[in-house]
């Protein structure tokens, strides 16, 4: 499998190496290039874009499977991130984006120090059980050298997403967490805590203030 360029979706998500994302795909230039993805395999580049502008690091993704097809040609399909990349130069030359790229590998091995691991396991998990509403079906393998970007699906902020990204060392992503996620949960709660008492207007049905 070799490409010369790689073509680019731009989207409102940061994809993750190992992640998968679902997509819809409707317009006329994204059902020709997922039309010729499909023809031969390639990868495609996912690439966060927002008001700020489109991201130059990104994820690769291969459709893994079509979901569905439409009679009009759309298609809802499943991808997953594959490697990261730096984009070096864009190609407007197609009805779609390109871009000549170079990946992007850790360059810094060093192991993650345990007690830190075990703070981003532990926030995750309180994460996961208020997302969910119950107890955790399963555990991420802690010996897994990506494991920050299996955690790091939960976070809520793109631009941290972004960063973690971008960061080369399994161990700094890691440490990055350690300091986001405690402060995502609490942010969370209270957010939750908002959302039951707003219908009530700060008051129970008694007349009652709402104490959490």
């Amino acid at each position: 499998m070799s490409q010369d360029q790689l073509p680019l979706f731009p989207l409102g998500v940061v994809l993750f190496p190992g992640a998968v994302l679902p997509l819809h795909i409707f317009e006329e230039r994204y059902k020709e290039m997922i039309g010729e993805l499909l023809e031969t395999e390639n990868e495609f580049g996912v690439v966060l874009a927002s008001e700020k502008g489109m991201a130059n690091i990104g994820c690769t993704a291969v459709i893994e499977k079509i979901l569905k097809k439409y009679p009009d040609g759309r298609l809802d399909i499943l991808v997953r991130g594959r490697r990261r990349f730096e984009i070096i130069l864009l190609d407007e030359g197609r009805n779609f984006l390109r871009a000549a790229v170079a990946m992007i590998a850790d360059e810094d091995s060093t192991a993650t120090d345990d007690l830190v691991k075990q703070r981003v396991l532990s926030t995750w998990v309180k994460l996961m059980v208020m997302e969910h509403g119950g107890v955790v079906q399963e555990m991420p393998d802690q010996n897994r050298g990506d494991l920050s970007f299996v955690i790091g699906e939960i976070a809520g902020d793109l631009e941290f997403k972004q960063q973690l990204l971008s960061m080369k060392s399994e161990r700094e992503r890691m440490e990055a967490l350690s300091e986001y996620l405690p402060s995502y949960l609490e942010r969370e709660k209270l957010t939750r805590h908002v959302r039951r008492v707003a219908p009530l207007n700060g008051f129970a049905k008694h007349g009652q203030e709402v104490l959490d």
